[in-house]
């Protein structure tokens, strides 16, 4: 066999062994089609919902605001001229658009160093510790879809001092985040197979 041939068997097994698929699935107003088409994403969001008590429909509405189920999703770039980049608008990254600091503070709690953000299960078990510590810090429901949102995008803090009320944008995705939890939650009742 030739160098040029062995070589490029080499490139193809290389690049075929790549990053993993981080595309949004297909239908994403259908919370049963998201999970037929991604059976690991019932898994997670079951694991999660068992063991943080975040229902399902919070989680995927939270995800579908965040990064519309793009693994790999990360903030835009910003520009200097409309030409220079300048780095990216925050450090945010993954299914649920993690900052690192908060991601860092969240493998210390709970010893899972070697966690990502690009990995649904990972993900999703972040926004249940997260959303945990919102119920125990400020009191929001677990349920509370809009609520909960505020706090994940503003923070703790921001969202105790009422930072939120200023940006009458975010108001009104919160108020959207809720609406989609509630659509996801009617349709999941029709496809509870897909949640093992």
């Amino acid at each position: 066999m030739s160098r040029y041939l062995r070589a490029l068997i080499l490139f193809v097994m290389l690049a075929s062994c790549g990053g993993g698929d981080y595309s949004a699935p297909r239908s994403l107003d259908n919370a049963c089609a998201i999970l037929a088409q991604r059976p690991t994403y019932g898994r997670a969001f079951k694991a999660t919902e068992r063991r943080w008590g975040v229902p399902v429909a919070v989680q995927m509405a939270t995800i579908y605001q965040e990064s519309k189920f793009v693994g790999n999703a990360r903030t835009p770039y910003q520009w200097t001229l409309g030409v220079i980049p300048m780095g990216r608008q925050s450090s945010a990254y993954g299914y649920a658009q993690a900052l690192d600091a908060t991601w860092e503070e969240y493998q210390r709690a709970s010893g899972g160093f070697g966690r990502k953000r690009d990995d649904i299960k990972d993900a999703t078990d972040f926004m249940g510790w997260y959303m945990n510590n919102t119920r125990e810090k400020v009191g929001v429901s677990l349920g509370d879809a809009r609520n909960q949102y505020l706090a994940y995008h503003e923070g703790h803090t921001g969202f105790a001092r009422g930072t939120y009320r200023s940006k009458s944008w975010l108001v009104r995705i919160a108020s959207e985040v809720q609406s989609r939890a509630e659509l996801y939650d009617a349709q999941l009742a029709g496809c509870r197979r897909h949640l093992r």
